[in-house]
C-alpha cells in the first residue's frame, strides 16, 4: 500500500529513518526537506565563507542518503548526521586553512534532559514586545560575526547545543572530548558571547 506524503509528514524522524532504510523514497525525501535547513544553518554559523555553504549542504545530504543503510540505530541518527555534517566542515576547513543560530546565553547544565531549542527564544531581547520579532537581521548578523570570532572549539559545540539540540554526551563523541570539557567549552562561549552582546540584549 503506497502511503500519502501528509502521511510521511506525520511519522517521526526515527520511522522515517527505518523505512528510508527499506530503499522508501519518499521517506528519504521527507528527512531530506526536514535536515536540509538545519545542515545549512549549521553551516551558516560554523563557516565564514558562505560561498560554501550551500555546497557543503547538499554534499552532507547526498553522503548521508549514501550511507543511510549502514546507520545500525535509527535512534541515534540526529548525532550519526552531525559527525557528517563537521566532517565535512573541518575538511573544508583544512583545504581554506581556516572553521558556529542564535545561541542561549543563559546556562543549562542542570537541564540537559530532553533539551529543546528555541530560535526565538534563544537571545532574549527584553525590549521586545510579545508580538515583535525580537531577531532582527541585523542582530542575527551580529550574533553571527561574534560567533565566528570564536575559538572553534568553543564554536563547535555551542553550535551543536543550540543550534542542533544535542545532548553534552553527544557532542563529546563528534568533538571527540569529554562532558566535562564540553560544558565548560559552551560555558566560557557563553560568557564571551554576553560580553559582546550586552548592547544588544
Amino acid at each position: 500500500m503506497k502511503l500519502g506524503k501528509l502521511h510521511y509528514k506525520k511519522m517521526t524522524l526515527e520511522e522515517l529513518v527505518t523505512l528510508a532504510q527499506q530503499e522508501d523514497f519518499k521517506a528519504l525525501e521527507e528527512i531530506v526537506r526536514r535536515e536540509q535547513k538545519n545542515i545549512f544553518a549549521t553551516f551558516t554559523y560554523l563557516h565564514s565563507n558562505n560561498e560554501n555553504i550551500y555546497d557543503l549542504t547538499q554534499e552532507a545530504l547526498l553522503r548521508m542518503a549514501k550511507a543511510l543503510p549502514t546507520l545500525k540505530n535509527p535512534k541515534t541518527f540526529k548525532s550519526w548526521l552531525n559527525q557528517i555534517v563537521m566532517h565535512l566542515f573541518y575538511d573544508d576547513l583544512r583545504k581554506l586553512n581556516r572553521i558556529p543560530p542564535t545561541i542561549s546565553i543563559d546556562d543549562d547544565t542542570k537541564q540537559d534532559n530532553n533539551y529543546t531549542t528555541n530560535p526565538h527564544t534563544l537571545i532574549p531581547d527584553k525590549r521586545c514586545k510579545p508580538m515583535e520579532r525580537c531577531l532582527s537581521n541585523e542582530l542575527d548578523c551580529v550574533i553571527k560575526r561574534e560567533m565566528r570570532q570564536l575559538p572553534d572549539y568553543f564554536r563547535v559545540p555551542i553550535v551543536l547545543r543550540e543550534l542542533q539540540g544535542l545532548s553534552y554526551d553527544e557532542i563529546a563523541k563528534i568533538t571527540n572530548t569529554n562532558v566535562g570539557t564540553v560544558k565548560s567549552r559552551i560555558a566560557r562561549a557563553r560568557s564571551r558571547l554576553k560580553d559582546s552582546l550586552k548592547e544588544y540584549i
